[in-house]
């Protein structure tokens, strides 16, 4: 029994499932392997055997589109009206313009919540201010305390792309660009959002007149209002997060004449 098992070894031994043989003119000793992985018969499902990266962002990008342009005694801020969540439209009515003063609009797009705090904070600090000063704040201050309550926040910024537009007070439009952390000037316009990239040459050809020759004439309200939806069916085309409608807001010394253009809604 002893020689049949000892048999049996060697047999194994040789065989490529327990050992590896090594052929020597000094016997036949072998090396022993297993092929046998426990893992093997267990599906890995990234829970419990490999670790994996476990994330969350207090960010969501909403989409959308702003621009504002400044006239000699006019500013027009415009925007869309889509409110998207990846590859999803969540509502197709919601504004991204908030009159902050009679004279005075903000655009934001990107993230809806951070956009609604950075709106209620702005609306306290403006009442606030009227309280205290017993008159509503210029476009110029309200510019400000837009960048500073930006600012406040650089450790962990509202993620919203802001423009500011209205009435200076000399009867001027003026329209302010921002970054995500305050750093704002004050420019002939101003887009943001995801369809900036298709606005803002459009602008420097049409309002600015860059690398053009010819007279730039200056425009008349109405006018820049048919460039702008004009600028919004452009980047309709090519943005997915751009559509529904666009809303235009007409500001002037008078107040605040608003308007709503059909774009695509697909």
């Amino acid at each position: 029994m002893a020689s049949y098992m000892s048999a049996q070894a060697g047999l194994r031994a040789t065989d490529g499932r327990t050992s590896l043989p090594i052929h020597s003119t000094e016997g036949r000793p072998s090396v022993p392997v297993s092929f046998h992985d426990p893992k093997a018969d267990s599906i890995d499902h990234g829970v419990t055997q490999a670790p994996y990266e476990r994330a969350f962002s207090p960010y969501d990008f909403n989409g959308g589109t702003t621009l504002a342009i400044s006239g000699a005694d006019y500013a027009i801020i415009a925007a869309d009206t889509r409110l998207s969540s990846g590859y999803e439209i969540l509502s197709r009515d919601v504004t991204k313009l908030h009159a902050l003063t009679d004279h005075c609009v903000l655009g934001s797009a990107g993230c809806k919540t951070d956009v609604d705090q950075l709106r209620s904070v702005l609306d306290i600090k403006a009442k606030m201010y009227q309280h205290n000063h017993r008159k509503k704040m210029s476009t110029p201050s309200m510019a400000q305390m837009l960048g500073n309550t930006l600012y406040m926040k650089r450790f962990f910024p509202y993620y919203a792309f802001n423009v500011l537009a209205g009435i200076d007070s000399e009867g001027k439009g003026a329209v302010y660009s921002y970054d995500a952390i305050g750093s704002f000037e004050r420019t002939p316009f101003s887009a943001s959002g995801s369809g900036q990239s298709f606005l803002i040459p459009l602008m420097d050809n049409v309002i600015t007149h860059k690398n053009r020759l010819d007279e730039n004439v200056e425009l008349s309200s109405e006018e820049v209002v048919e460039i702008v939806k004009d600028a919004f069916v452009t980047a309709g085309e090519r943005d997915i997060y751009t559509g529904d409608a666009v809303e235009i807001f007409v500001i002037t010394k008078a107040g605040i004449q608003k308007q709503t253009f059909a774009l695509k809604a697909d």
